[in-house]
């Protein structure tokens, strides 16, 4: 045991505060209600506060900090999308991730790995030179590469994928990073309090009140609160929440799993990602190969973990990387990916006065974590939406001005 840790447990009194929030008794009223204790919500707080001097803000999490789909995602950065609207919103996410360990005197254990989108056909090729196209075009670093490029980076993957679906080719993203979302999520949170927000976990909201086509205030199961405006920031729980006001949204319910194997010796330095073999696997600093697959394939509100995904991930695994034929997996979970039919988020304004949302984020929430914090508290700020969200808000729909980001999102981790 160090030294210094010794003396730190005998002392009586330390000078370190205290990393989570005391509980206190809400309070009756707050300018800001966010609905919603993960990584986005805890942003939204923190910029509300840093950027905008909005501090009377109360932050309400059913669970713990961080128990939802923020602690259940795997970790993955990237910006490498097929739309416009979608390279600018996450690049921007990208430039904030670099900075945070220093905006949070606190390590995220952010790692630029670079990032291999597998072509397996000439179609996926095909999109994928699409792809590096729309990135270049706006100063993204993607480009398309052979496979003895891919050889090179990745020598322990076998390029005929077991004689199945060889890889032609990838599009490879260098900026592609991990990060540590549980310090994310408390780097944000600790931030955000600091600066005198309030946090209350095991709040659930029960209610949310309205009058003459307003927001004013939400019931929980510890009391009502009124305030001027509300975010709902929840993700797989965003259809409870919308029911609430009265707003229909298209988005459906689909449970997201993923896996660790036992950590070995560092040898995975690149994100590898399937859409055709629907799989994706990365290093995690302990070593443990974080693997996962597309959502399942019925609408479900639930975070139960099954045998198939993991028997059908392991079969795509096996094909690309036989070795870890050997690995032993050490534990598996599930999320809630709320997905939309152009599979873009949900942004902004809604018809409901004072009440905002932040949803759609299917399988790619993690990595807007900064963005659509920052973006919503500006439009919290102004009350209207930010220029990076406008073409994710909700009326889209309504607008047939969809964005159509499947071709990089739909398995894109």
């Amino acid at each position: 045991m160090p030294w210094r840790l010794l003396k730190h447990g005998f002392k009586s009194s330390h000078d370190e505060p205290r990393f989570f929030p005391e509980t206190k008794p809400l309070k009756n009223h707050y300018d800001v209600v966010i609905i919603g204790g993960g990584g986005h919500g805890m942003a939204c707080a923190y910029y509300l506060a840093k950027e905008h001097g909005i501090t009377n803000v109360a932050v309400l999490e059913q669970g713990y900090i961080g128990g939802g789909n923020t602690g259940r995602n795997t970790t993955i950065v990237r910006s490498n999308y097929l739309t416009p609207e979608g390279v600018k919103f996450y690049d921007t996410s990208v430039k904030l991730f670099e900075d945070l360990a220093d905006d949070f005197d606190l390590n995220i254990f952010y790692s630029t790995r670079g990032h291999f989108t597998l072509a397996h056909t000439d179609s996926a090729l095909r999109t994928m030179r699409w792809r590096a196209e729309v990135n270049k075009q706006l100063g993204v670093a993607s480009e398309v590469v052979d496979r003895q490029q891919i050889a090179s980076e990745v020598p322990y993957m076998d390029l005929e994928c077991g004689g199945q679906s060889p890889v032609m080719g990838a599009l490879y993203h260098a900026p592609g990073a991990v990060a540590r979302h549980d310090a994310v999520a408390w780097g944000y949170a600790r931030g955000a309090y600091n600066r005198g927000v309030e946090i209350h976990q095991k709040t659930r909201v029960t209610a949310i009140r309205t009058q003459s086509g307003r927001v004013c205030g939400v019931d929980t199961n510890r009391g009502s609160i009124s305030c001027h405006q509300v975010v709902s920031m929840v993700a797989g729980s965003t259809p409870r929440i919308t029911e609430m006001v009265g707003i229909r949204t298209p988005i459906e319910i689909f449970p997201l799993q993923a896996c660790v194997t036992e950590p070995v010796k560092p040898f995975m330095d690149t994100i590898v990602v399937s859409g055709s073999l629907h799989v994706y696997v990365s290093q995690s600093s302990r070593g443990e190969l974080v693997m996962g697959a597309s959502v399942d394939p019925a609408v479900l509100h639930s975070t139960r973990s099954s045998f198939d995904f993991t028997e059908g991930l392991a079969d795509k695994m096996l094909d690309l990387f036989p070795f870890v034929s050997r690995l032993k997996v050490m534990r598996q979970w599930a999320g809630m990916s709320d997905i939309t039919p152009d599979f873009a988020p949900i942004m902004g304004k809604t018809p409901l006065q004072g009440f905002y949302l932040d949803a759609g984020w299917g399988t790619w929430g993690f990595k807007a974590t900064p963005v659509s914090g920052k973006t919503l508290a500006w439009t919290l700020a102004n009350d209207r939406n930010h220029e990076l969200i406008e073409p994710f808000r909700l009326s889209r729909f309504a607008d047939f001005d969809l964005v159509g980001e499947k071709g990089a999102a739909s398995v894109g981790h």
